[in-house]
């Protein structure tokens, strides 16, 4: 935009702060106004709770404005689906079109204000159910603008709660005197919200999870069953699942000193296979000094099955020699 600016222009700015007031934000270059931004309510009157979508308008004038159209662009819904959304700036654009060369934001508050208050419902679905919002649910709207049912949301705070309480349970007492209380927060913006819990608990569920069909298998839900078992038996044979279809020793096995003399004796024979190695260890599991018997480590039972070198310290401490007290050095 020039430095001068056009009368037209100043008139409407200034007829637009004195009808909105501070609901209207002027963003300038200097002293040219450059963006204006407001956000648009349905009309209720002066029952605000009553207003459960809204919307950020943000039109940037362009230099010959308002004799060529601005750039709108609508940020923020709340409440409203994309469809909606999408009518809206296809009723925008016509709108630009028809006031070519006079102030059109004014205008374009009053159109997108009566789509809000004809579609002054939560469209889409509340995110902890899944169910949209039918004629008779009982929701909330948060100080976020974002809508659930009250019997959802009630169920989401108390299991919250819950998970915290579980989670600080299992911190030392030094770190729960110094944790943070519970606080409520949105499921979907993670916004601090205040509810009043025990109201909510009283709503009663969503109509439509009251009125839904009982599940049934379908023959979509049986394909996708069979392609996802597919993909399953791909990643198993690839060695992409860790658990299933490993034939490997674990990664910790727990052995006694019988074991490791069946393992030096196969491996030390030159002709020793697996069979003899699994011989040797049935013969031993026989004899109770296999790996499934009970003795533990260090006992009399262990000493005496192991038959290895000597690693162990002589009286002076020192590993490694076993000359007798006194002897040669």
């Amino acid at each position: 935009m020039s430095a001068a600016v056009d009368e037209r222009v100043t008139d409407e700015i200034e007829a637009l702060e004195a009808i909105l007031m501070n609901d209207v934000v002027i963003k300038r270059v200097g002293e040219v106004p450059d963006i204006i931004e407001t956000v648009v309510h349905p009309s209720t009157g002066d029952d605000i709770d009553q207003q459960f979508v809204c919307v950020t308008l943000e039109v940037k004038l362009t230099p010959e404005y308002p004799d060529t159209s601005p750039v709108v662009t609508l940020r923020n819904p709340r409440g409203l689906d994309d469809e909606l959304i999408s009518t809206i700036n296809s009723q925008i654009r016509g709108k630009l079109s028809d006031c070519l060369g006079q102030p059109v934001v004014f205008e374009l508050i009053e159109l997108i204000r009566e789509n809000l208050t004809e579609s002054n419902l939560p469209s889409g679905q509340c995110v902890i159910c899944l169910y949209g919002f039918s004629d008779g649910d009982v929701f909330i709207k948060t100080q976020c603008y974002h809508h659930f049912h009250s019997h959802c949301l009630a169920n989401h705070l108390i299991a919250g709660k819950k998970y915290y309480k579980e989670e600080l349970d299992k911190l030392p007492l030094w770190q729960q005197v110094s944790a943070p209380a519970y606080q409520q927060t949105c499921p979907v913006c993670r916004c601090t919200v205040s509810c009043d819990v025990e109201s909510l608990k009283k709503a009663p569920p969503p109509m439509d999870s009251v009125s839904a069909p009982p599940f049934c298998l379908t023959a979509e839900l049986k394909d996708l069953q069979k392609k996802m078992a597919a993909l399953l038996a791909e990643q198993v044979a690839k060695g992409g699942v860790v658990g299933i279809g490993d034939t490997g020793p674990p990664p910790l096995t727990i052995t006694t000193p019988a074991d490791n003399e069946i393992d030096e004796a196969s491996n030390g024979s030159p002709g020793g296979s697996q069979d003899m190695k699994a011989e040797a260890v049935g013969e031993a599991r026989q004899n109770g000094n296999g790996s499934n018997n009970n003795s533990a480590p260090g006992s009399p039972q262990a000493r005496a099955a192991y038959r290895g070198p000597y690693r162990g310290f002589n009286r002076r401490g020192k590993p490694g020699r076993r000359g007798a007290r006194g002897g040669a050095r």
